[in-house]
This record gives structure tokens, C-alpha cells and sequence, in this order.
């Protein structure tokens, strides 16, 4: 039983409704517990069984009261492994294995601020597993230099890129073509993608602040593409941005995207300008299954699957001057280095990063567990 606030969008829903394939695919009953939204239905179509459940709510009474419920779903559906993906509901589910004798599993999906103690003691659930999943090397040493867990109770699982979704091969010409009518890019436009939400963290204004220091912007389009999620406010700065920096013609920003290999397609350049670290950073690796190259920033897991100069950049985080250089770097290789990086980059991906290999690493920590070798922690 996996448990998670919702499932609306993002990596954590992402990675549940993925093990959840692989989960039946094993034989084995997949079940997820979460408060419900638009994705619920992909868990019933990979084959699992979906419970709604309050377990977004935040009351501390609700998340009580949590506790007995999740017993009673432990014991209908007569459950070995609670996993939990999220915080608020991983103290819930924390008290319903102790409870029971299920074992937990917690997966630490954030970078997770934990600037005073009662922030750390709050985070310090999803270190609390019998095992502990982390997304990435950069998570794991976090877990347990920060919340003091013993390295063998650490199991990293990265994630990965449905590399059949993400493959140039599938996409075909018209569905590229749709997307660039859509946006309105010229057939001859040399085009950088910044892809994340709109959220200040993601350094939109770090990507910006480097674009007005392009000496020759002349057929450049830079699509800034993701759900703002409801923060208005901070679009509105963007676009005050964007016209003080005189890049009307050269920024775009066109929302969510449903069909992100074509939108990958169109690009030139894709760009992940995070200031601050990101825990897995799954947009790189998607980039990067699609054959293009990629400017990321040297920190948290893009040290990882980024090996600079061979199959994309790392740049100093919030530094426009240093991000600049590597877009005129970028924007002038030759079709024969680029090429060479397209090949590194989606060998990169099919050996380290698919989501199958996220599947059979994850169906190893459940097998372990399950073994004599780990009796009840938390």
C-alpha cells in the first residue's frame, strides 16, 4: 500500500502510479491510498486499486484520527508494506505500522528545508522507514548526515524516464508541427526550453537575467513551459521582467504542456536553471532521452546524471553571467558535437535512468524487506 497526499501532478504521483505498474506486472497487489484528483485513474489503468482517502489534510486531528483508519485498511486488505511518499501522511502511517507490525518503507522524494528544528523534526518522518528510498545519491547522503540514519538502512533508487514515451523515434513530425503552431515558432528559430512550474526556485529569473545579456538574440525563442499552479503574482513579475529586459519577442510562456517528447523535439537547448538543489531533477533525464542537451546547474542530483561537457553543462546555480557563457557555448557547437551528445545523453538514460529500472530496484527493497534480515524500526 503506497500512501501520498493527492494525485494531481508532479514526481511523487509520478513515481507511485510507475511502481504501481511494476508492482502487478510482478504479481503482487498494488494498492494507493490518497485523497484522489485527475491521476487516480492511471493507477486503476497500471492495474492497482485506488482508496480515497483524506491524507492531503493537514489538521492535526484529521491526521490523528488517520492513524485508525489506515489500521483498518491494513487489515482489510491484509497489507505487508505501507509505503509512504509524503510527509503529512507519513505520520499517520508511521503510527498505523507500529501498530500493526506492517513494515514501512518511506520514499524521501524533497530537498527538504529544514531550517529550525520543529521543520527538521517534521521532516524527519520520511527518514523514519525500516528502509529508506532516496531519489538520488545527493538524497541519500542528505538522510543520513542530516537526520542521522545508518547508511544500510539507505536504499538509493533514482528515477527514471519511460524512455518508450520519451524516444525521438515515437514522435511524430505532425505532432511537433501542431506544438510550433501553437506557440507560434518560426520553422528556422533556434529554441531554448526552460521546463519546470512556474516557482520562484526554479530560477526563471536567473534564465532572464542571461538572455538580456545575449549579444545577438535574433531568432531566438525561449519557451518557458510549465503550470504556474495558481501563483499568479509571480507571473505577473515574470512578464514585468520580460518586458523590462526588452524579450517580448524572444520568451514565451504557453502554460502546461500535455505532450512534453514534442515539446522536447522542438528544442535546441533545454535548460534547468534551479537555484536551489534539486533532489532528483526528472525533466534532465527526459531531455536528455530525447537527444537533447542540457545546461543544469552544479548542485543536488544534477551532479549525477550530468557529467559536464560529455552529455550536457553544469553551471554555477543563480549566476546569469556564468549561465550566458554556457548558452553561447551551447547555441554554437557543431551538428557532429551535438550529435556525439545526443548519443551520451540517451546512453546515459537507458543504462542508469529508465522507469523500469526505477521498477526492478524498487521491487528489490520490497523483497528485502520482507526477508528476515529487517525486523520493525521506525
Amino acid at each position: 500500500m503506497q500512501i501520498l497526499p493527492s494525485l494531481v501532478t508532479g514526481g511523487v504521483e509520478r513515481g507511485a502510479i510507475d511502481i504501481t505498474q511494476a508492482l502487478t506486472a510482478a504479481g503482487w497487489r498494488a494498492i494507493v491510498v490518497s485523497s484522489g484528483g485527475p491521476m487516480m485513474h492511471e493507477v486503476e489503468r497500471a492495474g492497482g486499486v485506488h482508496i480515497e482517502f483524506p491524507a492531503a489534510s493537514k489538521n492535526p486531528i484529521t491526521a490523528y484520527r488517520n492513524v485508525d483508519r489506515l489500521i483498518s485498511l491494513i487489515q482489510e486488505h491484509n497489507v505487508d508494506i505501507l509505503h509512504a511518499r509524503s510527509r503529512v501522511p507519513a505520520w499517520s502511517a508511521l503510527g498505523a505500522a507500529q501498530k500493526t507490525g506492517v513494515k514501512f518503507i518511506t520514499t524521501f522524494h524533497g530537498n527538504y528545508a529544514a531550517g529550525n528544528p520543529l521543520k527538521k523534526y517534521y521532516n524527519s518522518v520520511m527518514a523514519r522507514g525500516d528502509l529508506v528510498i532516496a531519489i538520488s545519491q545527493f538524497i541519500g547522503d542528505q538522510i543520513c548526515d542530516r537526520y542521522g540514519v545508518p547508511a544500510d538502512k539507505v536504499r538509493v533508487v533514482p528515477r527514471g524516464a519511460d524512455i518508450k514515451f520519451f524516444d525521438p523515434a515515437a514522435v511524430s513530425p505532425e505532432r511537433v508541427i501542431q506544438l510550433a503552431e501553437a506557440w507560434r515558432i518560426p520553422d528556422d528559430a533556434t529554441v531554448v526550453m526552460l521546463p519546470a512550474r512556474l516557482t520562484r526556485w526554479k530560477g526563471h529569473k536567473v534564465m532572464l537575467e542571461a538572455l538580456s545579456r545575449l549579444e545577438n538574440r535574433d531568432g531566438l525563442r525561449c519557451i518557458m513551459v510549465g503550470s504556474d499552479q495558481g501563483r499568479e503574482a509571480y507571473v505577473r513579475e515574470l512578464q514585468e521582467d520580460i518586458v523590462r529586459l526588452g524579450l517580448e519577442s524572444v520568451v514565451h510562456l504557453p502554460g502546461d504542456c500535455r505532450d512534453m517528447p514534442a515539446a522536447f523535439m522542438l528544442a535546441d537547448l533545454v535548460v534547468s536553471a534551479s537555484v536551489d538543489a534539486e533532489a532528483f531533477g526528472r525533466v534532465i533525464v527526459e531531455a536528455q532521452s530525447m537527444g537533447r542537451p542540457v545546461i543544469a546547474t552544479d548542485h543536488g542530483a544534477a551532479r549525477e546524471t550530468v557529467t559536464h561537457g560529455e552529455n550536457g553543462w553544469l553551471v554555477p546555480p543563480d549566476d546569469a553571467s556564468a549561465l550566458v557563457d554556457l548558452l553561447r557555448e551551447a547555441l554554437s557547437i557543431d551538428n557532429e558535437t551535438r550529435d556525439q551528445m545526443a548519443r551520451r545523453g540517451i546512453a546515459n538514460v537507458r543504462e542508469n535512468y529508465t522507469k523500469d529500472l526505477m521498477g526492478e530496484r524498487t521491487m528489490t527493497v520490497y523483497q528485502e524487506i520482507l526477508s528476515d534480515q529487517f525486523g520493525h524500526g521506525g
